[in-house]
């Protein structure tokens, strides 16, 4: 009878997941030849390519998406055995910005269960400042955070990921003549926010704040109105919304840098952790 190796089974549903060896090792901890290595063991024990491997893109084949079902309920045997000899559920508490949280969250949160559902996530959306003061009282035990361009990171910022901002409208959505760009944002404090009124009054542009959004949502909603532009990475925005910046004379917004600060030890979630920064990197 074969038996698997489960830390090879998870790399594989890790690579499936994430569409990238380097992903996956950065999700393991561990080095991407090393996780190459795993799945060509697991492909070798199997007798069957479960990846198809090319310079650009990484993908399963027939026998790996036939075997990525059964995959995952090995693994999740294996946590619910695990869990059955504890006295308590794990629980990471995790705060996520406004700004990077974006609407393939449902999906992330999905693929967080099915790879790791011994644990219990409490997730706290809000502004990148107040998560940064949780997380300093302990209440947090992890923070994802936006910074902007010219904001120093701290000393325990572990960098993700750097995105551009854009200005963000509906494709029919016009500037009446003679009007002030019209704006929907987000309450301050918000560091994108501060950036884009900063940019726009350097630039001598005249601005009105038309809505005044609570959260992302809430702000892209009155932007898929045609109520107004905002400034927003594009990753998190409704989609069907376009750059309309170039079109309206608007000057470029500074990329933006997405960072993690963490004081998690325990091993299992410290994985878990990992394959949240990396799903938002690839959305």
């Amino acid at each position: 009878m074969k038996v698997l190796d489960l830390d090879a089974v998870r790399a594989f549903v890790l690579v499936a997941d994430l569409h990238s060896f380097t992903r996956a090792a950065d999700a393991l901890d561990t080095t991407q030849s090393a996780v190459s290595l795993k799945l060509k063991r697991l492909e070798a024990h199997l007798g069957k390519q479960l990846v198809e491997r090319t310079p650009r893109v990484v993908r399963l084949s027939a026998d790996g998406n036939a075997f990525l079902g059964a995959a995952r309920d090995l693994l999740n045997a294996h946590e619910r055995a695990l869990g059955s000899l504890s006295v308590e559920r794990r629980r990471l508490v995790l705060g996520l910005s406004e700004h990077v949280a974006g609407p393939n969250l449902p999906t992330l949160l999905a693929t967080l269960n099915a790879h790791d559902p011994g644990l219990v996530i409490e997730l706290h959306l809000g502004m990148s400042a107040a998560l940064l003061a949780q997380f300093d009282e302990r209440r947090l035990d992890a923070v994802i955070v936006r910074y902007g361009a010219d904001e120093p990171p701290r000393d325990d910022a572990q960098a993700l990921f750097s995105e551009p901002l854009g200005w963000l409208a509906t494709p029919e959505w016009l500037l009446r003549v003679g009007e002030p760009l019209q704006l929907a944002l987000l309450s301050a404090p918000c560091n994108v926010r501060t950036v884009a009124l900063q940019t726009l009054n350097e630039a001598g542009i005249a601005w009105q704040e038309v809505f005044v959004g609570g959260g992302v949502a809430a702000v892209g909603a009155a932007v898929a109105a045609s109520l107004a532009v905002s400034p927003l990475a594009r990753r998190v925005a409704p989609r069907g919304l376009v750059d309309v910046g170039a079109r309206l004379g608007l000057p470029p917004l500074p990329e933006s840098r997405v960072t993690l600060h963490s004081r998690v030890r325990e091993k299992r979630s410290m994985e878990t952790l990992r394959l949240v920064a990396n799903g938002l990197a690839t959305q």
